[in-house]
């Protein structure tokens, strides 16, 4: 994938392919929605988890720790260690952000695994615009479906039933086959995690053994290139550094003009004949 030429145009492509994640996400949010209405979890608190925690996975975690008898910690502690992926994938794209820690910080919320994945440029580089846009229409996607699912109360089987929970699996396969038709060097790590995550299946459930397919991502660590293509130089920094190299220029050149000046004033006039 290419970066866009504007940022604007950046965007914009990025809430094209947001819209399609989108989807899916405002699918799985009714089902959440409605699952945690059924275990008492109220018409509100459903909707202030989805707003604030805006991680499919985590808040399923929560739901299956709390609904098989747990307690709160154990299920803050699941949810935890599920959203733990996200600081490999926030050290990975925090050479794009801009800005200061609190700017970066919150730039850094739009980090979540559709849009990161579809704003990877290649090479570690990742498009920051597009990340915007493809969160900037799944939260709103996610937050609603969410509201729905808790008004309206359906099955929590009926997405089952009918197949429409393979969306979101079958979009992110696809992000993965861009990925690995783009860069070779993700073919391998793509294989090994396939087949760890079918070998681990047969003994753990779903969700550890996907963590532990992710170990595959390790060999690219060592499978990447030494030289990666350099960061571009932020624009603003470097108009500030020619500001200040002109500001400097006309100010010594001003200054000469006036030594010049003052020379010229102190020298004896010949006298004329």
């Amino acid at each position: 994938m290419k970066a866009a030429d504007s940022p604007r145009a950046s965007f914009l492509s990025g809430l094209k392919t947001g819209s399609g994640l989108a989807v899916a996400a405002f699918l799985l949010a009714v089902s959440f929605g409605a699952i945690s209405t059924s275990q008492g979890w109220g018409h509100l608190a459903p909707v202030i988890c989805s707003m604030v925690v805006f991680s499919g996975s985590a808040q399923f975690a929560l739901l299956a720790t709390l609904g098989s008898g747990g307690g709160i910690a154990g299920a803050v502690t699941s949810a935890a260690l599920i959203n733990s992926r996200f600081i490999p994938m926030g050290i990975a794209i925090a050479g794009d952000l801009r800005g200061g820690r609190f700017r970066r910080a919150l730039e850094g919320q739009a980090v979540v695994d559709g849009s990161w994945a579809a704003a990877h440029l290649g090479g570690g580089r990742f498009d920051r615009y597009l990340l915007f846009g493809a969160t900037a229409i799944q939260w709103p996607a996610w937050v609603a479906g969410t509201a729905l699912g808790v008004v309206v109360s359906p099955d929590p089987d009926l997405l089952h039933r009918l197949g429409l929970d393979v969306l979101t699996p079958a979009l992110f396969v696809a992000l993965l086959f861009d990925e690995v038709r783009r860069e070779r060097i993700n073919r391998l790590p793509a294989l090994l995690g396939a087949m760890l995550a079918a070998g681990l299946s047969a003994f753990l459930p779903a969700g550890p053994a996907l963590v532990g397919a992710a170990l595959a991502a390790l060999v690219a660590l060592f499978r990447t290139p030494a030289s990666l293509p350099a960061r571009p130089e932020r624009a603003e920094g470097a108009d500030g550094a020619e500001g200040a190299d002109g500001a400097e220029g006309a100010d010594g050149a001003e200054a000469a003009g006036q030594a010049m000046e003052a020379e010229k004033a102190v020298q004896p006039r010949p006298l004329r004949r």
